[in-house]
């Protein structure tokens, strides 16, 4: 059976498996760089948009 991937993960689930802390996670977000999506109260990270920022610091590296 295929395992389903999430499409979004918590802003602290995000946090740590990009191995950032708050205000650089918060920053990536303000600058457009992660996208969110706002379900009721709860912030949450689009994971594609955190393989997009990978992808994107691998290419300038």
């Amino acid at each position: 059976m295929s395992k389903i991937e999430p499409m979004l993960t918590s802003v602290e689930s995000a946090r740590e498996a990009l191995g950032l802390g708050r205000t650089t996670l918060y920053s990536l977000i303000n600058e457009g760089r992660l996208e969110t999506v706002k379900l009721g109260r709860r912030t949450l990270v689009k994971v594609s948009s955190m393989k997009d920022l990978i992808e994107e610091t691998e290419a300038v590296s």
